[in-house]
């Protein structure tokens, strides 16, 4: 998919038109909370979402978590939406939100999948040119739930308190400990106890949020109603290609087939139906192809020379490349070489996009071209949003995806694979209400689809509660919401997960 310079002229005058013809929200001051000191802001609006129109309450601002001796260790920064006009407030569910990272604030849901504004974008997921705009988000899930939007310590406006070090939060359990206090606070603080509770996470935001369904019930006694992972990583074995983990090499298979049939790059009998294609792959996958690396230097040449050739076919890479990648091809020199004849790369995040590097000789690419694509649209929205839109004003700035959370301790998982899927299977299997779902993108080479469904088929779950994780595929990638019809798929199936998890 190669990125258009420039949109129609008359899609760009209708943005600019709609944003014109907005109503000013009615804003109140910043004001101080009584009881914590925080910086809270409140502005009304209305956004019509399938149809119906919806009035909601948009409070922007910090919240101060305080150690139990009263000592503030961080201020929080969140964008809450609540429906206005709601007589029983106990039964309107609330989700808590955030991205991943780790060292990503929740922009990309906030405005890109949930709230009721979103960034604009051609229909298959490809930026309009600067200067970037927001319009209502007629896919939003605001009339299903209200929303929290929660940005970890050191994301986007969320900074630790004078005096305590930003490592204090960088970590797995320190992350999920201080997200969880977040939640318990705002619980308090807005009366939500009695509500029905979910949590959304994408990419480590999945990870955040299976650990959060243990820490909340061991800690805080919450017990959720709803946990939707998107672009999910649980077990960090299936993703990472480290010497002597062959578990990716299989995983990533399918992706790499879905890449090649996207780009025209798979033999004509594969190219004409993606699910066929996509079949074919997992079974390879799961069967011959992990047969095949367990054997390691055992394996024959004749056997090597065979599995090389089907891996060839279901990758579009040269046999030659494939042999002399050991049979074993990871994401960076996939990424390069699928279209290195053509002096391209494909991205990360999403493999539709197409990248220009320097040159066509190395091995792995400059930069990804699928978060170039969305990066410099949802940084300039978001900040001319939380000042012009919702009130809240602040100098520092608003970190989008920052490396500054870095070195992240993964605490018990050092010198092991970090997996969190345990601390879901026992949250479920405690909480028998609790249901879970789990979206894929098919073109994602950052949290692939089949590691996804492996990790789901080892979660050892009882027969009484296996049939409450759902999973639901999408041909775009890890943001399968920036593609138009990927998002409105996924709407339906997030409302249908959530008119299932409330029937319990």
């Amino acid at each position: 998919m190669s990125r258009r310079l420039f949109a129609p002229l008359a899609l760009a005058v209708l943005f600019a038109a709609a944003a014109a013809a907005r109503p000013e929200a009615d804003k109140e001051p910043a004001r101080p909370d009584k009881k914590g000191g925080d910086r809270l802001v409140s502005t009304h609006h209305r956004v019509t979402v399938e149809g119906k129109e919806i009035e909601y309450e948009a409070t922007a601002g910090t919240l101060a978590v305080k150690d139990e001796e009263g000592k503030k260790q961080a201020d929080l920064f969140f964008v809450a939406y609540t429906r206005s006009g709601v007589k029983e407030r106990s039964r309107r569910p609330i989700t808590f939100a955030f991205n991943g990272g780790p060292g990503s604030s929740s922009v990309w849901l906030h405005l890109g999948a949930l709230g009721p504004r979103r960034v604009a974008l051609q229909d298959s997921g490809e930026p309009l040119p600067p200067p970037y705009k927001l319009v209502d988000n007629d896919l939003s899930i605001l009339d299903l739930t209200d929303l929290v939007f929660i940005d970890p310590v050191t994301t986007g406006y969320s900074r630790p308190a004078e005096g305590v070090e930003g490592k204090k939060f960088h970590g797995v359990q320190q992350d999920v400990e201080s997200v969880g206090d977040f939640i318990r606070l705002y619980l308090t603080r807005y009366e939500r106890w009695d509500s029905p509770k979910y949590l959304a996470g994408e990419s480590y935001g999945t990870t955040r949020a299976a650990a959060l369904s243990g820490y909340l019930q061991d800690r805080h006694g919450i017990y959720l109603n709803g946990i939707l992972l998107i672009s999910s990583v649980l077990n960090f074995e299936t993703l990472s290609f480290t010497e002597g983990n062959d578990l990716p090499y299989a995983l990533f298979l399918p992706t790499y087939t879905a890449t090649a049939w996207y780009h025209k790059k798979l033999p004509a009998e594969l190219q004409g139906d993606l699910k066929k294609a996509l079949a074919e792959a997992e079974a390879f996958a799961e069967g011959e192809y992990v047969l095949a690396l367990m054997k390691g230097g055992r394996l024959s040449a004749e056997e090597r020379a065979k599995v090389g050739k089907k891996l060839a076919r279901l990758t579009g890479l040269s046999d030659e490349f494939v042999v002399r990648s050991n049979l074993r091809v990871d994401i960076g020199h996939f990424t390069k070489e699928l279209l290195r004849d053509e002096r391209r790369t494909v991205g990360r995040f999403d493999s539709r996009y197409k990248g220009i590097d320097l040159d066509a000789v190395g091995e792995r690419p400059d930069y990804d071209p699928s978060y170039a694509a969305v990066q410099g649209a949802y940084t300039a929205t978001l900040n001319n949003y939380v000042r012009k839109e919702l009130g809240f004003e602040s100098d520092l700035p608003y970190e989008i995806l920052t490396s500054r959370v870095q070195p992240w301790d993964f605490g018990s998982a050092r010198n092991r694979y970090l997996n969190v899927a345990p601390t879901l299977r026992q949250a479920m299997t405690r909480n028998r209400d609790l249901r879970v779902f789990v979206a894929c993108g098919y073109y994602d080479l950052a949290t692939p689809y089949f590691a996804a469904d492996y990790t789901v088929s080892h979660l050892g779950l009882d027969p009484a509660v296996s049939d409450h994780v759902t999973l639901a595929y999408y041909e775009a990638g890890h943001m399968m919401y920036v593609h138009r019809p990927s998002f409105e798929k996924l709407r339906k199936d997030m409302a249908a997960f959530y008119r299932a998890a409330g029937k319990e």
